[in-house]
């Protein structure tokens, strides 16, 4: 590294061109001109002397007077940290057992280290385990997580006619158009039809005040679309699909009975769905 730093700039000469138009005889032509401009006066012991107040590292001291430049590279000078006078009252407690001595003798005062273990090592995605906890405590049995999950090839899918049964109210049937996969939020879309009217119902499958989930029919072949929007159309609109929820009714009706399996809630509903519920007495000619 040189020793001195020329303070002075180097002088170029500026070349200025000029364009003089001949009237005469209509041509061009381009003249040079060179201008110098005069050299700044600065003393060269002045930024020898600056180089040395600013980087005293690059040099080596002879005497009061004279300096040499040194061969080795120096790396630059690290930040200073500066160190408070420590009381003499917190000496003690700074050398007790579970505070940093670092840091205490940084900043003047004790710093105890964290007691309490950090949370990112006790549970490192706290967001899945309340989603697990959640869907264990939802769904014990995990039937409705296996009817929705996508590794499961028997699992529901669009274009489905599905039977959802709650604990109030009418049970609804229609075609699945959508599937929303939001971990406990999951939910389904159905499409049927009420007083010749199409309706669409949203229904979360972990909601305690939905009973049963249903696969009545499985769709012909899969669905090129995650959401069947297009059914709301008239051309490809589904329309009531009462009669094959009436025909998958009454077979469980049989297979119920045949093999004497207990009747479940909402069997009422059920078999009025399925057009099985009891006569009442008709007022007729014979009545007496």
């Amino acid at each position: 590294m040189s020793t001195a730093i020329s303070c002075t700039r180097a002088a170029v000469p500026r070349v200025t061109s000029s364009v003089a138009r001949c009237r005469r005889h209509a041509s061009t032509e381009i003249v040079q001109s060179s201008t110098a401009p005069s050299p700044r006066r600065i003393s060269e012991a002045l930024g020898v002397r600056m180089h040395r107040m600013l980087y005293p590292e690059h040099y080596e001291k002879k005497d009061e007077v004279n300096w040499k430049a040194r061969g080795d590279v120096i790396p630059a000078p690290t930040r200073r940290v500066r160190v408070k006078k420590t009381d003499k009252k917190w000496a003690p407690v700074i050398a007790m057992d579970g505070v940093q001595k670092s840091l205490s003798k940084r900043f003047g005062i004790p710093i105890f280290a964290p007691t309490t273990p950090n949370i990112k090592k006790t549970c490192p995605h706290p967001l899945a385990a309340v989603t697990s906890s959640q869907t264990t405590l939802l769904d014990p049995t995990g039937a409705r997580t296996r009817l929705f999950a996508k590794d499961n090839p028997e699992c529901a899918r669009v274009g489905d006619i599905i039977l959802v049964r709650q604990r109030t109210g009418d049970p609804f049937a229609g075609v699945c158009i959508n599937i929303r996969r939001r971990g406990v939020d999951t939910a389904i879309l159905l499409r049927g039809q009420l007083t010749r009217v199409g309706v669409e119902m949203w229904y979360k499958i972990y909601s305690p005040l939905v009973e049963g989930i249903e696969v009545v029919q499985r769709a012909a072949k899969r669905a090129r679309r995650a959401r069947l929007t297009y059914m709301r159309t008239v051309k490809h609109d589904r329309g009531s699909v009462e009669n094959v929820v009436r025909l998958y009714l009454r077979q469980k009706a049989a297979l119920g009975t045949t093999e004497g399996g207990p009747k479940k809630k909402g069997s009422a509903a059920a078999a009025a769905m399925a057009g099985g519920g009891k006569k009442g007495k008709g007022r007729g000619k014979g009545r007496r």
